[in-house]
């Protein structure tokens, strides 16, 4: 037998059993279905014997699984007290993360509100891409994140829609007929850089990438100093520098959506739906007056 046997893994093996099956679980712990499965693989190997089966579609466990069931959430439940008696600093610390395209304008109010709601406790914030967020939030690190979808399957809740426009230089110039489309965007993966190729593909239009980045920064400045046209969603004013180009096909919008770590108080998600509410009720309330 192994020395050791994973906490998230365990936590992973639980919830199987109290969801009722590999896809609640993934949903219930903000993960994909493979992870889960990996989870369970990982544990199979350390105790070097099988612990689910399937039966037909269903999955069931093994007489070693319902043992290893068993001493899980004995395990569990002495992490977690011992976790609530020393982890002092995580208890009165509310991590939050955000996508970098979201930031400037959804996370001022969202502070102010967390600030409000929990006078007595400190806010930090993680600011990178959609993805990072999600695994951040799965493993625990964060207690929150605000992130985009562009439609594939992500955990979470949805709370509001951005649009989605092309953006490039003042001073940019379109390529010529049979010229390829210079694109800026950022590094795989990327569900708006593939949206982007998915578009232009569909008018018979080539892309050359011009210019990619892993930071929003590093997209805006490419696309300032005029090497190409980006895709970003719009949450407020125009990036400095920048224009909106409607001269290409329409993108559509893009899903924002928040995602909450398994076990974070019922209060403080409410407090921060309530901001996400509040801040995309009013673009609702201002696009429709400007319709």
């Amino acid at each position: 037998m192994a020395e050791t046997l994973d906490i998230i893994q365990l936590r992973t093996f639980v919830a199987i059993d109290e969801c009722g099956g590999f896809g609640r679980a993934a949903v219930a712990l903000h993960m994909s279905q493979p992870t889960v499965s990996q989870h369970v693989r990982s544990l199979e190997k350390r105790l070097q014997q099988p612990l689910v089966e399937r039966d037909g579609r269903r999955a069931r466990f093994t007489l070693a699984g319902e043992k290893l069931l068993a001493e899980a959430r004995r395990i569990l439940a002495v992490h977690d007290e011992a976790l609530a008696r020393l982890d002092v600093t995580r208890a009165r610390t509310i991590v939050v993360g955000s996508t970098e395209t979201a930031a400037e304008q959804i996370l001022p109010e969202l502070l102010g509100t967390l600030r409000r709601a929990f006078p007595d406790r400190q806010v930090q914030f993680h600011i990178d891409r959609s993805t990072k967020m999600t695994d951040a939030v799965t493993k625990g690190t964060i207690d929150l994140a605000v992130v985009l979808d562009t439609g594939s399957t992500v955990a979470g809740v949805e709370v509001g829609e951005l649009p989605l426009n092309w953006y490039a230089s003042p001073s940019w110039q379109p390529p010529g007929h049979g010229e390829a489309v210079p694109l800026v965007a950022y590094i795989e993966p990327c569900g708006m850089r593939q949206r982007a190729l998915q578009e232009l593909g569909d008018i018979g239009a080539r892309v050359d990438i011009a210019a990619e980045s892993g930071s929003l920064e590093g997209v805006i400045a490419a696309a300032r100093a005029g090497l190409g046209i980006a895709v970003l969603p719009t949450a407020g004013r125009a990036p400095a520098g920048l224009v909106v180009r409607r001269d290409f096909p329409d993108l559509g919008r893009i899903f924002v959506r928040l995602i909450t770590r398994r076990g974070l108080e019922p209060d403080v998600e409410q407090a921060a739906m309530a901001s996400l509410d509040g801040f995309f009720a009013v673009r609702r309330h201002i696009h429709a007056v400007s319709a």
